[in-house]
């Protein structure tokens, strides 16, 4: 681990801590780096916003994305308080950063009530098992939409 490493860890986890003392959401923060230098942070403001996937990385992704003005990061880094949650790892692999940092593990998360463990759980199961009620309804009608996006000529692949 290099210098820069601990120091942009440090303003994660210094983000995290100042959520909970100012009281603006859960205790997580992130930081998205390109060249040594952050350019967008994050914090978890699910309950300040009422978004349930306000979480400090992928707040994080969307502030480094409007800096950039990109959707993808390429050449950053994601520094991160807590190992991220599934939705976070998602999105983090969407975004396609080069490296991935994080402090507290998934079973620290645990310790104090974040449990993600039945998201993994459900993930693995088959779709007519999951405790969410799912159903795929009408296919056919949805494919136009994916033939014309296999057709055009105008579309940003990604």
């Amino acid at each position: 681990m290099g210098k820069d490493d601990s120091e942009f860890m440090q303003e994660a986890i210094r983000l995290s801590v100042s959520n909970v003392t100012e009281g603006r959401g859960g205790p997580f923060g992130a930081v998205v780096v390109k060249d040594g230098k952050i350019i967008a942070r994050g914090v978890n403001q699910v309950t300040t916003t009422n978004d349930p996937t306000a979480h400090a990385e992928v707040v994080a992704i969307r502030n480094a994305c409007m800096v950039l003005n990109t959707f993808q990061l390429d050449g950053c880094e994601i520094y991160t308080s807590c190992e991220p949650c599934p939705m976070c790892l998602g999105a983090i692999y969407w975004a396609r950063p080069a490296k991935l940092f994080y402090a507290n593990s998934k079973e620290d998360a645990t310790a104090i009530d974040f449990d993600d463990q039945f998201i993994y759980e459900e993930l693995a199961k088959p779709v007519a098992e999951r405790k969410l009620f799912t159903r795929q309804i009408l296919r056919e009608e949805a494919l136009e939409a994916f033939t014309k996006w296999r057709e055009s000529t105008v579309k940003i692949s990604y």
